[in-house]
């Protein structure tokens, strides 16, 4: 499959241009499989004892963080899924400080929520190397915002970046 083209300003909303902004050049699928193995590692590298570190009174814990990326690229991978298959019904928003709330992540292992993450990146990208060009410019609406399948991987690519960038700045 060749690579998906970076897409345009029309196919996001503003506010995503940020996350699209952080993936550098190159193949996304390639730029998402390779920065799931540095997340890995710098997860592995974790001692236990600094999974609960929040760098902040009211912030999230580490495993809140790595909770956090599987639920929302679930989310983002999920509105791929319909927009790909020309849902046209418009999709929820979410509310990630909720869903964060009601997970409980800080009772689970970190490995665990290390190997969930993996797991939900591995069906991301057998979701996205299965759509045809055709089905990668599909739209859709999200949160009351339009997106393109293809933004979507940038998306959940830059996402990942930015939160792992605050993960090394502010809680290592």
């Amino acid at each position: 499959m060749p690579a998906i083209p970076r897409p345009a300003p029309d196919e996001y909303a503003p506010y995503f241009g940020g996350y699209i902004g952080e993936v550098p050049p190159g193949d996304v699928l390639e730029i998402l499989e390779r920065q799931m193995a540095e997340t890995q590692d710098l997860l592995r590298g974790l001692p236990t004892s600094r999974a609960m570190h929040r760098y902040a009174p009211g912030k999230w814990s580490i495993k809140e963080v790595v909770g956090h990326l599987s639920d929302t690229e679930r989310i983002f991978t999920y509105r791929a899924l319909c927009f790909s298959r020309s849902e046209r019904a418009p999709l929820p928003g979410f509310e990630e400080d909720d869903y964060v709330a009601a997970a409980g992540f800080d009772a689970r292992p970190l490995a665990e929520l290390a190997r969930e993450l993996e797991t939900v990146r591995a069906a991301t990208l057998t979701l996205f190397r299965g759509l045809s060009d055709e089905a990668l410019l599909r739209r859709g609406t999200a949160n009351g915002k339009e997106f393109t399948v293809r933004a979507i991987a940038y998306i959940v690519a830059g996402h990942e970046r930015h939160h792992v960038r605050v993960l090394r700045e502010r809680y290592l």
